[in-house]
């Protein structure tokens, strides 16, 4: 016979049983999602890669963004590693409270004087320096016009702004113009990328410059991809148009790719970037960039400064990879920059393309919704400054041979 004491055990158990059942069904409907996502083929997961020694063999990577092949560059990993030592793991607060470090100071400096800007701000990620530039440039009453392919990062930045937003059909510049010509708004601002992350091709930034100037209306320029890879020394595709200094554009980009760190940063005018570094909410409220991966940016900066060799090698191992897949008779988007794409149909399909070329010892980028429009994922491939002419032969031939039929 159970007295008391016993009888409320149980009753709690049993309530506990109960509040659990509800605790499951709030999150119930994540295994729907999952079963749809499985079916469509969307699915991902981390895949942990090892590490292995510098020059050692290991798998032909077509897919990471180590332009220029600085990420494991001796000065760059002995700058770093000097910066953990000296300054320690982390930035320690946030940039404006005591998280700058003098490296902060004279990366920004350097960024600055390279691209032709008049100042640079350095954040801890490109994402956040998109998402900083957009939220303190565009307030609610701004107009942005918007290009369709724009990166994830920008179309976060615009959605938090406030602004109203207008996307434009992607490249059409045309309507770009138009866009900012009929506006209601006294503000706009044009956002676009200088190279597109998807398929690698070029933003006409002369014509939307010239639209933007006509119209009254700022240019912020995404640099992402074009730092190290556009330019006589990389410096990027608004000083190579002329663009740099003008007074009504602002440059993102992020120091995670050619420059082989992490980080990003936003530069301009001065006073622009003296009202992002008061008014970015993912400035102010943010830890700084650690000391490591700004001293590593730093030095590779520096090196990029003096081996101008690098952008013009990247240049030619994208074009080596156009042609032989060209001549493969796949269809490949032209080599414009480090970025090319080849078209695949089906998200499974790229997926299973994806994966036998990682068999066959070639890493490939695959993008599928929501990365792409659906029916047009693909195989993301970028060309590397040190990657030899054999293994772009190797790589081209994998390509090929795994190709869906």
């Amino acid at each position: 016979m159970s007295g008391p004491g016993e009888a409320s055990r149980t009753g709690e158990a049993g309530e506990a049983a109960r509040t659990g059942e509800a605790g499951e069904a709030a999150f119930q409907w994540l295994e729907d999602s999952a079963r749809r996502r499985e079916r469509a083929g969307l699915r991902r997961e981390l895949t942990p890669r090892d590490a292995t020694e510098p020059g050692a063999a290991g798998p032909i990577d077509l897919a990471g963004n180590d332009y220029l092949g600085l990420c494991r560059h001796p000065e760059v990993t002995a700058a770093a590693a000097e910066a953990a030592r000296e300054w320690g793991a982390g930035a320690g607060a946030a940039r404006l409270v005591t998280g700058t470090t003098r490296l902060h100071e004279q990366l920004e400096l350097e960024l600055a004087a390279f691209c032709g800007t008049e100042a640079a701000l350095v954040f801890s990620s490109g994402y956040l320096a998109n998402v900083g530039a957009l939220t303190a440039l565009c307030r609610p009453g701004t107009l942005i016009v918007a290009d369709a392919a724009n990166h994830a990062s920008l179309i976060d930045g615009c959605r938090l702004s406030g602004a109203e937003v207008v996307e434009v059909p992607h490249g059409d510049w045309t309507a770009l113009a138009k866009t900012l010509e009929t506006r209601r708004q006294r503000r706009a601002t044009a956002v676009v990328e200088s190279v597109f992350s998807v398929d690698g091709d070029l933003a006409d930034l002369p014509a939307v410059h010239a639209a933007c100037r006509r119209h009254g209306a700022g240019l912020l320029v995404d640099e992402a991809h074009a730092l190290g890879v556009i330019g006589v020394r990389g410096e990027g595709a608004l000083t190579a148009a002329g663009l740099a200094s003008a007074p009504d554009t602002v440059a993102t980009l992020t120091l995670s790719k050619s420059l082989g760190a992490q980080g990003g940063a936003v530069l301009g005018p001065r006073r622009v970037i003296e009202h992002v570094l008061n008014s970015a909410r993912s400035f102010l409220y943010d830890t700084g960039l650690a000391p490591a991966a700004t001293a590593g940016a730093l030095a590779a900066l520096r090196l990029l400064s003096r081996e101008p060799w690098r952008p013009t090698r990247l240049r030619a191992v994208a074009a080596h990879l156009h042609a032989g897949l060209a001549a493969a008779d796949l269809p490949v988007t032209p080599a414009r920059a480090a970025v090319l794409s080849v078209r695949a149909g089906s998200a499974k399909t790229a997926l299973a393309w994806r994966d036998a070329c990682r068999t066959q010892g070639v890493e490939v980028g695959c993008f599928r919704p929501p990365s792409v429009p659906d029916r047009h994922s693909r195989l993301r491939l970028t060309a590397r400054a040190d990657l030899t002419d054999g293994q772009v032969e190797e790589a081209v031939r994998i390509i090929a041979e795994t190709h869906p039929t």
